[in-house]
């Protein structure tokens, strides 16, 4: 049975995406994670994660954006492998949405993507990944941090075939903040242009199409949470 907790965060970032589908001293240097990047996450049958999450710098909003331009400077890369149950692809991440790409690039290290699952699939229109109804998903959420990412809207990326954006919480989100767990990748062959404005890309695929294709034709339920769970891992290549 899924997490009531999980279902209702998933529930409130999906009522926003299918709303518009339907219409002078020097600062002291911010500390980033500790946390070994380099041990996989394994997610054991009960869905708990075998990590020791304490090791992970819990972050406010009002550390946030200091914090990820912090980060961003020390974690460069910007091409990251998504290995799913049906194939890999790749993204390139933007560097003008620093907030954005510090962020996918701080959870694709640590390993929050690992305890998550394609959760949405609406054929032609967009995969979304990064929850799942798993504890190790939960957990991980409440030791990254309680914040939203401030939108980084720029006319130089819409929302492309294969452009890489941010979901957002619908309810009291009146400046289109960004969830910082959660994407999806646009399906819809001439674009979701609708959706500029409202949400941030930061990246898009640069190969493997053809997976994505595979994941949105996947059969779901009735709220769009595929019958069987779509894995991922996520490897940063550059």
């Amino acid at each position: 049975m899924k997490n009531p907790f999980i279902l209702l965060c998933l529930c409130l970032i999906i009522s926003s995406c299918q709303q518009s589908k339907d219409n002078s001293s020097k600062k002291k240097e911010v500390e980033i994670d500790t946390l070994d990047k380099t041990i996989e996450v394994n997610i054991p049958s009960n869905g708990e994660t075998n990590r020791d999450l304490s090791q992970i710098k819990f972050v406010e909003q009002e550390q946030l954006m200091p914090f990820l331009r912090s980060y961003a400077k020390q974690n460069p890369e910007n091409v990251v492998d998504i290995i799913t149950d049906l194939g890999t692809f790749t993204v390139e991440l933007y560097p003008e949405p620093i907030l954005h790409r510090a962020n996918f690039i701080r959870l694709a290290k640590l390993g929050y993507f690992d305890t998550t699952v394609f959760h949405r699939v609406d054929d032609n229109f967009v995969i979304q990944a990064g929850n799942s109804d798993r504890i190790g998903t939960h957990d991980f959420r409440s030791a990254v941090g309680d914040y939203l990412i401030p939108n980084e809207f720029t006319s130089k990326y819409p929302h492309d075939y294969g452009a890489l954006s941010a979901a957002k919480y619908a309810e009291q989100n009146v400046s289109n903040a960004s969830s910082p767990f959660e994407f999806f990748i646009v399906t819809k062959p001439d674009g979701a242009y609708h959706l500029d404005g409202d949400h941030t890309v930061f990246g898009r695929v640069i190969e493997g199409m053809e997976v994505v294709e595979k994941i949105d034709d996947v059969e779901t339920d009735k709220s769009e949470w595929p019958l069987t769970n779509v894995g991922l891992d996520m490897k940063i290549v550059d």
